[in-house]
């Protein structure tokens, strides 16, 4: 049911609780709920916290919280549900309309954004916006970011500043994490801690520009929303008490000052209701702050705690496991997922002796479970990283098994790759003018038309890409020209391997991605996972054929699409697959130091959250639960060789996890 922002978010007018005076009920709650359910959605009134473990019917009871309370007398315009997306909202004040009557579609709710939005817009004078305000999308406000950067140019090197890009991420986090900049940086952007004052100079007159032109951002809704509460008294007064009854979805999703807008609005009645469940907490990257779900008891003294731990989704053995991982985290809810469903066999635990092997053996997997008959979209392979899944790719492409790929990108249509495999594709195709304008275009002071002219010089030799090296090219030397000259020079050599004719581009190719990109450290990661794959080719001409296989199409949320009548395997990150489910799941690349990441090991915050990370995979399994890892990798970071599955599965005892070691060559 469509709402739009004025009935999600009326008139704010103080609002009554007259309760339900004939004490008649229509919906028959003890039949419907289990107990844990039951006891939060009747809870009276006061805080309550909801631990909702995986699968147990987080939404369902959300919604019949809401139905109970307008069922009891409680004014639908005076409960508000707050929730990340508008369509998780809607949809439960849709499912309680169906269970309740109409009334439900008058509860006011919304995500945080747009219910700050809705306020201010009512207060803005308050805040200094005496003439209202212009709230401007990511992309207004890169532009203006833009403007701000090009004025430091004419001090320094422009390129040496992190893109405008970077610099909407660097100052998006520093608020949703209520972080300093220089925190930010050193933490996520340490090669750029040589401009940390520049960029906090930018910041600063981000920040004033904005209030010059009326502007809000997506992330000043938030702030000046808490400023509004904090500061004006009267209006907070009003607030709260239109609003009795507070309920809020994924709590531990939210970050700080979304923590102390719910505080702020509670009221002194304090009946302020909320859903999540700590150990699927894994978004610290978007600024989540963990401890708002662990000190809610804190932050409202006499808090109730009901936990949800029946689960209507996993079989026994996939909760066992999943129970035991979880025990092990250092600050959580202690909870025992469990289910009334029988059976089910023991998850599985898989060593290949390579990448390779990892990928064939959960390629053989998917196609003996489709011969039995699951369907091929009711299974998922989860990772960490959306590069850990490049090799499976080839391998499932090969075995004609189309898939549909969630988070990330597919790696043949990220740029990096691109320009490197674009190197390479010159040596064997040398009349490919898109790869050879690739090429030339990352060269300085080299545009179209310079590249159009080198093409031809390098065409007219007729030598294919050794033209490069004879060819009257009249090209400044300081484009680098003699650097790409090298290179090709030594493409050339026919005794090279597949793999060392790679490190050589990749070695000619690294001071230009640190020059484009920003996050370079992370696409590095990628060419390095492209070299691993290049190890299995004897030849080049066998791996540009893979490369230039036909992949699904690219939609604008991030997702590789293709035909939808086709039954297609699921590939996701395992954030992106959070709150869903499959018939099986395989979690792939759990090798310590790769899940957790090295990274990860050196910070206890943040292999906590690695742990939760391959909680939230593994209690997507409905039936089976397949995890894998490579048991032989070498890391050139490290220069180590891995080769121990994740810390997170070490000690598991044998009647929980199977064991199995996969050589297709033996």
């Amino acid at each position: 049911m469509a709402m739009d922002q004025k009935s999600l978010f009326p008139d704010i007018t103080p609002a009554r609780d007259d309760g339900n005076p004939t004490g008649t009920q229509t919906i028959d709650y003890d039949k419907v709920l289990n107990p844990a359910q039951l006891a939060a959605v009747t809870h009276d009134a006061g805080p309550l916290l909801v631990i909702a473990g995986a699968g147990s019917g987080k939404t369902r009871t959300l919604t019949y919280r809401v139905a109970r309370l307008v069922e009891n007398g409680v004014e639908p315009k005076s409960i508000l549900l707050l929730s990340f997306t508008r369509k998780a909202s809607q949809e439960m004040l849709k499912r309680a309309g169906v269970l309740l009557d109409h009334r439900c579609y008058q509860v006011s709710g919304g995500t945080f954004h747009s219910f700050a939005n809705a306020v201010l817009k009512r207060y803005a004078a308050k805040i200094g916006f005496e003439k209202g305000f212009s709230i401007i999308d990511r992309s207004d406000a890169e532009d203006l970011i833009a403007m701000i950067r090009k004025e430091f140019s004419r001090a320094q090197d422009e390129r040496k500043l992190p893109r405008k890009s970077t610099l909407a991420n660097i100052f998006s986090r520093s608020i949703n994490k209520a972080m300093p900049i220089e925190e930010v940086i050193y933490d996520d952007y340490p090669h750029f801690e040589f401009q940390m004052e520049t960029i906090a100079r930018i910041w600063h007159l981000y920040q004033q520009r904005k209030r010059e032109h009326y502007f809000c951002d997506y992330d000043d809704l938030l702030v000046n929303l808490h400023r509004l509460l904090s500061e004006n008294e009267d209006i907070r007064q009003r607030l709260t008490t239109s609003y009795r009854h507070i309920l809020v979805d994924e709590y531990q999703d939210t970050n700080l000052i979304q923590a102390d807008i719910i505080s702020l609005l509670s009221g002194p009645q304090k009946n302020v209701m909320v859903v999540g469940d700590d150990s699927q907490s894994i978004y610290a990257f978007r600024g989540a702050n963990f401890k708002n779900i662990i000190t809610f008891p804190d932050r409202f003294p006499g808090t109730r705690i009901i936990k949800l731990e029946e689960n209507y989704r996993s079989l026994q053995p996939i909760l066992d496991l999943t129970n035991t991982i979880i025990d092990e985290a250092a600050d959580k809810y202690s909870k025992r997922l469990f289910t009334q469903r029988g059976g089910g066999v023991l998850p599985t635990l898989v060593a290949g002796i390579n990448e390779n092997a990892q990928s064939r053996y959960v390629t053989n997997e998917i196609m003996r479970l489709v011969g039995q008959g699951v369907a091929l979209q009711d299974i998922a392979v989860l990772f960490r990283a959306s590069f850990h899944a490049f090799d499976l790719e080839l391998e499932l492409t090969r075995k004609s098994i189309p898939f549909i790929k969630f988070g990330g990108f597919k790696f043949t249509e990220s740029a990096h790759i691109k320009d490197v495999i674009a190197h390479l594709k010159v040596t064997r195709a040398p009349k490919d003018k898109i790869s050879w304008f690739r090429i030339l275009l990352l060269l300085k002071k080299v545009g179209p038309k310079t590249a159009q002219n080198i093409y031809n010089a390098i065409d007219e030799q007729g030598m294919g890409a050794a033209g490069l090296l004879t060819a009257d090219l009249k090209v400044n030397t300081a484009s680098g020209i003699d650097r790409l000259k090298e290179l090709v020079a030594t493409l050339q050599d026919e005794t090279a391997s597949i793999q060392q004719k790679g490190e050589s581009v990749l070695q000619y190719y690294l001071p230009i991605l640190q020059q484009r990109y920003d996050d370079h450290p992370r696409r590095l990661k990628d060419l390095q996972q492209l070299l691993a794959i290049m190890e299995r080719y004897e030849n080049l001409d066998g791996f540009l054929s893979d490369m230039v296989l036909e992949p699904p199409n690219s939609s604008a949320d991030g997702q590789l699409t293709g035909d939808a009548q086709t039954s297609r395997l699921n590939l996701s990150t395992i954030h992106s697959a959070k709150g869903l489910e499959w018939h099986t799941v395989f979690i792939i690349w759990a090798l310590d130091g790769r899940f957790p990441s090295h990274h990860a090991i050196d910070s206890p915050d943040a292999l906590e959250e690695e742990r939760r990370l391959i909680y939230v995979a593994a209690t997507r399994a409905r039936e089976n639960l397949i995890i894998t890892y490579p048991s032989q990798v070498y890391d050139r970071a490290t220069q180590t060789v891995l080769y121990r599955p994740s810390r997170f599965l070490e000690g598991i005892a044998d009647d929980m996890l199977d064991r199995i070691y996969f050589n297709p060559m033996a």
